[in-house]
């Protein structure tokens, strides 16, 4: 073989051979990337059911969780109603009622407040089911009273109106957010264009993702040298939101992304807009997020989103870029500004035409009064939840949306917790140990019922709901002291088959007394460390007499009085032993308002009433009020308890709560526990129960009685609550009579005793003894319905 052939197959065969390699080198690679590509394949499908999973899961089922509602009683406006103490301008402006100086066509929701007259047009609301329809009304004003009510335009006179329920909390989840769930086709036209305007104008075109406006926001960025634009649509703007977490990383992005065409090839234009009005972030209500266009239109402009105007709604879509930044209450000029350009951008768009325009640029910003929460009805608040937590659990309360109308009276709530801060700082002021006197401060609560009802209107569990959530009118039992003592005097007026033991014309006797117990023997003594020997019975109740009471109930008999207490509704255990009768026992402020407010509406004990409604979020009721009372005692006797009560109030160690110039009718009793380590008082007026309990959480002693403690608080809150007059009168049953008696004997005062004054019997119940001695009763001796003495009585007066 030729030695150049040779030489040509030596120089061929690397080159062969490196081909050859380089072949295996170049299918190698392909597989390499055909199995990354399958595997990235099967990695990104994997990827997209997950998400399509996720879209489904979230999408179809319960897409938010919102807080269930609370509201407050509705406030009635009749005529007669004195306006400046129930503060009605102030519910107004709480409510998200707008003051204006319009007197022609007044929009609803906006008032026009004068001299002597004032106009409302009033909102349409459901109530407890019940539908209230909207009215224009006009109050006629005669100094701080409503004259007349009368509704325009026909001029019909009204008896009454409904403002709308105050909402005073709600219960929140893990996190804080508020929304009121709005249906798209519910909304205003202009809405919804208003946020596809500056939002997302090719929403109804797109696929989800809009190649157009991510190139547009590319180029603006780019001349800007920053990024000035973002290109996601309204749904890539709702799934980062609903679906995703705040982190800013390519991952993220490209899942965005996916889950936006998910989402556009799932559901329809109108489900996905309605998700996002539904999800979108606008802003704070304190520390509560308020999320969506239903709560927003509450919070900026006291209104549900349906009754928007054009320029309201502009106003809504041109802070969705930055609520806080660009909040009308914080920057109105610029938020005015914005809202200007989205209306500019609606007319470019052909939304809306220029007449539309130059109306909206006009209007001005017309803001709801800001009304930050006071915290004050929190211990309410947590009070109900427990209730509400033997029928509901707790995701059902922070994640359904349930609207529970409760019995609390905003008013009377504010001034119960002012009362209450007010006093204990006048205390510590005062008496300056008492701010160390057990290492923790000293402690108070209120609570205030509706008699007639057993609503509960009003409760101040403590003096600062952030430092401490115990409440001590409902969780606390502690010693009631002499408050417990007009159930010893209820034990022994009330008639039995005999009679009852005493009237009040008898006399007890509070000279030394002592019982044998298992514990030793028991010797009750006076506050003031005397007796006072042979004392008439109003004297003993008012002055407080432990010594006569102690032994009034040892011959009542100390079960007696026990039961008389669990039948005006003590519930707490109530140890049968003597001192009961001088409140020993723990028992809860609520139990002793329960009690006192039986007292006051004659006998009959009402079932304690926290909550008038409960409604779904479809508005169906799930759970309406039923009232419960019971008759427990005869109105006879719980009449002359409370005759005796408002003794205590005009003579006795309750006499301070008339100074001031508090008026009307008041029943009342101080109470303080063994060594002052609990001050109370209890009252009540015809239509109204309120108990003060005052001590520390560790007891200690205050040192201090309960007139000096307790009863000023009582007396700033009704005279607040009443204007220094308390209306009313407690009803005398026919039951009850009226006789003069002789205040030294307690003899049946007849013609010719030299010294008289009229007293309350139940029938059948008069002294047998007379005055003159030996003399028989006539016709208009004692009382003109005095009766008659028999000859039996006469013959015992002879004796």
């Amino acid at each position: 073989m030729p030695r150049s052939r040779r030489t040509d197959r030596r120089r061929k065969a690397p080159r062969s051979r490196w081909q050859r390699l380089r072949r295996r080198a170049v299918r190698g690679l392909a597989l390499i990337l055909m199995g990354l590509g399958f595997a990235g394949g099967v990695w990104t499908a994997h990827t997209v059911a997950d998400l399509d999973r996720l879209v489904q899961s979230r999408f179809e089922g319960k897409r938010f969780g919102v807080p269930s509602r609370v509201y407050a009683a509705p406030m009635i406006v009749y005529p007669g109603l004195d306006w400046e103490l129930s503060d009605l301008r102030g519910a107004l402006r709480r409510l998200g009622y707008r003051e204006s100086a319009r007197t022609q066509g007044l929009p609803s929701g906006q008032y026009v407040w004068g001299k002597q007259r004032v106009r409302v047009h009033l909102r349409a609301f459901e109530h407890s089911s019940r539908p209230e329809p909207a009215r224009d009304v006009v109050l006629r004003l005669d100094g701080s009273r409503v004259a007349d009510i009368r509704e325009l335009p026909s001029g019909r006179e009204l008896g009454a109106v409904l403002l709308e329920p105050e909402p005073i909390g709600a219960y929140y989840g893990s996190t804080r957010e508020q929304r009121d769930l709005v249906r798209v086709e519910e909304l205003p036209l202009h809405l919804v264009d208003a946020v596809l305007a500056v939002e997302d104008q090719r929403f109804q075109s797109h696929a989800g993702i809009d190649p157009r406006r991510i190139l547009g926001a590319f180029i603006a960025n780019l001349r800007a040298g920053s990024i000035r634009q973002g290109g996601s649509t309204l749904t890539q703007q709702f799934v980062k939101n609903f679906f995703l977490t705040p982190e800013k990383t390519l991952r993220r992005k490209l899942h965005e992304a996916v889950l936006a065409l998910l989402v556009e090839a799932r559901y329809d234009k109108a489900a996905i807009l309605q998700a996002y009005l539904n999800e979108i972030y606008l802003g704070q209500r304190g520390a509560t997020a308020v999320h969506g266009m239903g709560e927003a239109a509450r919070l900026y402009f006291g209104k549900p989103a349906r009754d928007l105007t054009l320029a309201e709604s502009a106003l809504l879509a041109a802070i969705i870029q930055s609520p806080n930044g660009i909040s009308p209450y914080r920057d109105p000029t610029r938020a005015v500004k914005r809202r200007d350009l989205v209306l500019e951008l609606m007319r470019e768009q052909r939304r809306i035409d220029d007449t539309d325009l130059q109306q909206a640029l006009r209007e001005p910003l017309t803001l709801a009064a800001v009304t930050p929460d006071s915290g004050d009805a929190r211990y309410f608040l947590d009070l109900l939840r427990r209730q509400l937590a033997e029928s509901y659990d707790a995701e059902v309360l922070t994640t359904e949306g349930l609207s529970i109308y409760s019995t609390l009276d905003r008013r009377t709530q504010r001034l119960a917790a002012r009362a209450l801060r007010v006093g204990l700082e006048r205390l510590e002021a005062d008496f300056p140990a008492l701010k160390k006197a057990a290492g923790a401060p000293l402690q108070g609560c209120i609570v205030v019922l509706r008699p007639q009802t057993g609503e509960l209107v009003a409760l101040v569990g403590g003096r600062n709901y952030g430092q401490s959530q115990f409440d001590r009118c409902t969780q606390a039992r502690r010693p009631t002291g002499s408050v417990f003592k007009p159930f010893v005097y209820a034990a022994a007026l009330e008639p039995v088959a005999e009679g009852p033991l005493v009237t009040l014309a008898s006399f007890l006797d509070d000279s030394p007394f002592e019982v044998e117990t298992p514990a030793g023997l028991w010797q009750p003594n006076n506050y003031d460390l005397e007796f006072h020997g042979r004392v008439p019975i109003r004297q003993a109740i008012e002055r407080s007499y432990n010594v006569a009471t102690a032994r009034l109930a040892d011959q009542v008999g100390i079960d007696q009085v026990a039961g008389i207490a669990v039948r005006l509704g003590v519930t707490s255990p109530l140890p049968r032993v003597p001192s009961l009768a001088l409140g020993t026992a723990d028992v809860t402020p609520l139990e002793i308002a329960r009690a006192y407010a039986t007292l006051a509406s004659g006998g009959i004990r009402p079932e304690i009433q926290s909550i008038e409604d409960l409604v779904g979020p479809n508005g169906e009721t799930l759970q309406r009020r039923a009232l419960h009372f019971e008759r427990v005692l005869d109105p006879g006797t719980s009449y002359l308890v409370t005759s005796m009560l408002e003794g205590v109030a005009r003579r006795g160690t309750a006499a301070a709560v008339r100074r001031g110039g508090l008026e009307g009718p008041i029943a009342a009793k101080t109470g303080t526990s063994d060594e002052e380590h609990d001050l109370w008082f209890a009252g009540y007026t015809p239509d109204l129960v309120a108990v003060v309990w005052l001590g520390f959480d560790e007891p200690a002693s205050l040192g201090i009685p309960s007139s000096v403690g307790a009863l000023p608080i009582w007396r700033h809150f009704m005279r607040e609550y009443s204007g220094g007059h308390v209306a009313g009168r407690f009803l005398r049953p026919a039951e009850v009579e009226t006789r003069e008696v002789e205040p030294r004997t307690g003899a049946l005062a007849l013609t010719g005793c030299p010294e008289r004054r009229s007293e309350f019997f139940l029938r059948g119940t008069t002294p047998s003894e007379v005055c003159p001695v030996g003399r028989v009763a006539e016709a208009g001796d004692g009382a003109g319905d005095a009766r008659r003495p028999t000859f039996f009585e006469w013959l015992r007066g002879q004796r």
